[in-house]
């Protein structure tokens, strides 16, 4: 009977480790138990029983003994283990604000607090440009033809994206941009997305991860005259350059270097960088005219002087994309037909104010981009996602109710239902969480929250379509101007991919 209590014992706890069961309410359950088995099985209360369960109850509950004696060696031999963290991930975790969502991951949420929370609103001028000049842009879209003959947007859609400000969306009223928020954006790309995912990413890259929000938060007053308002009129076309064929959602590894040196720069001696670069699947890149680079700085001689520090870390530049020894290589074929292509250069001479933020921002290009990459984890995908939610809950819901099957609406199929339920629920959850999000970037930039919100959008969307190709079966399959699905399935992996590939952020 001793053994067979040790055994009810041993399963008791077992069951509290396992389920997770907090601790004062474990320990009691534990000792509970051990109480009931001590009129079962007398023997089982002798001193050889009672006092390393009540040592080890006491240890565990008591702040004061659990430190010294367990939280403290245990934390020492798990710190042995564990690589150190670099320069890099530090400030990778570090970059970055937090919101509400902070009370939510603490396990702690007031929802007090988070009822206060107003829903985003768009101003009047955000409202009039959806129902004016977003309408009119989508009028010019056929992605049919943009997909199948085209291959590129159709040279009068190219020219009102540039002259109506779709490329400036995010740049303040001083320099010609729009200054729209992040609502505001959220709804523009979903529009366009819901008539062109080309058109929706060609508008998306220079709104979010790019030169123009680097500049806004870091450039120098010089640089941001220089390229600001090129940009919100169309005039230069951005790209930015963080992929290489050795690194994608591992940025920090990057194999790109700039070394300080000196160098001729319109006839004269400056202190500049030479870069060599290989980056690859990079959007806009085909047409673009200003590139912006991440790479990783070095300084041997001490040139921007600090002669105790030879490796600045990750860096950010910009350049013009006809600067001498950029190439802009051939076009890539992502699955949709977006400008996308690849930029070389090897031992590329460019003055070290080129540097986004000058000199002083040498080094700080990681925590840089990890801070603007809200723009299009936050904004841009998920205005994707929620765009493919939202037409496909209307488009399938429709063929459901009007296909036939058996004499009887498909719709009516419990199978289907099954589907087309979940699609519903999918475009409401999607439609829910683009309103959070872009009201937390309102307050600055929520990188974990961006990034949940980025994965678990582009999931839906991917389900949502899944979904949809089953319900809709044959006439999905067949390429044709009618074909409302066959596009967006054959894009879904973009969505999955960019930005941090999903399945790292699901992993982590």
């Amino acid at each position: 009977m001793v053994l067979l209590s040790i055994v009810v014992l041993l399963v008791v706890i077992g069951v509290v480790i396992y389920r997770r069961i907090p601790l004062p309410l474990g320990s009691a359950a534990v000792a509970l138990t051990w109480y009931l088995l001590g009129y079962l099985t007398p023997a089982f209360w002798s001193l050889w029983l009672v006092v390393p369960l009540a040592a080890v109850l006491l240890i565990l509950n008591v702040p004061a003994l659990r430190r010294p004696v367990l939280s403290k060696p245990v934390f020492q031999v798990l710190g042995k283990a564990m690589p150190s963290m670099s320069t890099t991930e530090r400030e990778a975790l570090e970059a970055g604000t937090t919101w509400w969502e902070k009370d939510l991951f603490s396990g702690r949420p007031d929802w007090h607090e988070f009822a206060q929370i107003g829903l985003p609103q768009l101003t009047q001028e955000e409202q009039s440009f959806l129902d004016n000049e977003v309408e009119e842009l989508c009028a010019m879209l056929d992605e049919f033809d943009i997909h199948h003959h085209r291959k590129d947007l159709p040279e009068e859609a190219w020219q009102f994206l540039k002259d109506k400000g779709f490329l400036g969306l995010i740049i303040p009223k001083e320099f010609g941009g729009r200054d729209f928020g992040p609502y505001a954006q959220s709804r523009i790309m979903s529009k366009i997305a819901s008539r062109s995912g080309t058109t929706a990413v060609t508008a998306m890259v220079p709104n979010s991860l790019g030169p123009g929000e680097l500049l806004m938060k870091y450039g120098t007053d010089e640089q941001k005259q220089r390229w600001l308002p090129g940009l919100a009129n169309g005039t230069e076309i951005p790209c930015f350059g963080l992929t290489g064929p050795e690194a994608g959602s591992d940025a920090g590894s990057i194999p790109d270097v700039g070394i300080v040196c000196k160098g001729e720069f319109e006839g004269q001696e400056v202190l500049g960088l030479k870069l060599t670069f290989s980056k690859r699947w990079i959007t806009l890149a085909p047409v673009a005219t200003v590139v912006g680079l991440a790479f990783k700085l070095h300084d041997p001689d001490g040139l921007l002087g600090d002669s105790s520090k030879s490796d600045y870390g990750i860096t950010c530049a910009l350049l013009p994309a006809n600067h001498p020894g950029v190439e802009i290589g051939k076009r890539h074929h992502p699955g949709s037909p977006f400008m996308n292509g690849p930029i070389k250069g090897q031992d590329v001479f460019i003055p070290v104010d080129w540097i986004i933020g000058g000199a002083p921002m040498a080094g700080k290009g990681w925590r840089m981009l990890i801070e603007c990459l809200g723009a299009g984890r936050g904004i841009s995908l998920p205005a994707l996602a929620t765009a493919s939610g939202e037409m496909l809950y209307r488009t399938v819901g429709a063929y459901a109710r009007i296909r036939r099957q058996f004499n009887t609406e498909v719709g009516k199929f419990e199978g289907v239902q099954e589907a087309t339920a979940d699609i519903a629920s999918c475009a409401y959850t999607m439609e829910a969480f683009r309103q959070m999000v872009t009201k937390g970037l309102e307050t600055g930039s929520p990188s974990v929250m961006t990034a949940m919100a980025k994965y678990h959008a582009t999931e839906m969307m991917r389900r949502v379509v899944n979904h949809s190709m089953d319900v809709v079966g044959g006439r999905a399959i067949q390429h044709g101007p009618r074909n409302f699905l066959a596009l967006p399935y054959q894009s879904v992996p973009v969505a999955i991919t960019v930005e941090g590939a999903n399945i790292l952020t699901r992993s982590l």
